[in-house]
């Protein structure tokens, strides 16, 4: 993993600042997208789309804003984007290891610091399988043009 961009509007600000600080706990190497300062009338929308404009080969991304969705439906606007709304350490590990999910969407409004930390540690240390199944998968649903 090369950088992981975070992106949050103000809905998950506060739970993105926390973020943050484990990652830097943890030694990997972040940017953050924004917003920068709490501001209650900024759009998750520019942030994601800066963020996921970013993601490249290895990089892997953490978006938030209140419920997680409107963070995953802008970052799966992009063909090099896969990415999950993250409830369970399982489930997101499957979204890495099956589908190689390189964004995790969080729902502010639903899950505190001691519930995302360890969505983010599964996340950030759960490799992609690359077994033939789900490369033929991931292959088809690259190949998807609309």
């Amino acid at each position: 993993m090369d950088m992981i961009y975070l992106a949050s509007d103000h809905g998950g600000f506060l739970l993105k600042e926390k973020i943050k600080e484990q990652l830097i706990k943890i030694g990997l190497l972040y940017e953050d997208c924004g917003n920068s300062v709490l501001d209650e009338n900024d759009d998750f929308v520019d942030f994601s789309k800066d963020a996921a404009q970013k993601i490249q080969g290895d990089d892997r991304g953490i978006f938030l804003c209140r419920n997680g969705v409107g963070v995953s439906i802008v970052a799966n606007r992009f063909s090099h984007i896969r990415a999950v709304l993250g409830f369970d350490t399982t489930q997101v590990s499957k979204a890495r290891n099956d589908d190689n999910c390189n964004v995790l969407c969080l729902p502010a409004d639903y899950l505190n610091l001691q519930q995302v930390l360890p969505l983010v540690d599964v996340f950030l240390n759960t490799q992609f399988s690359g077994e033939e199944r789900f490369v033929r998968r991931i292959d088809k649903i690259k190949s998807i043009n609309q």
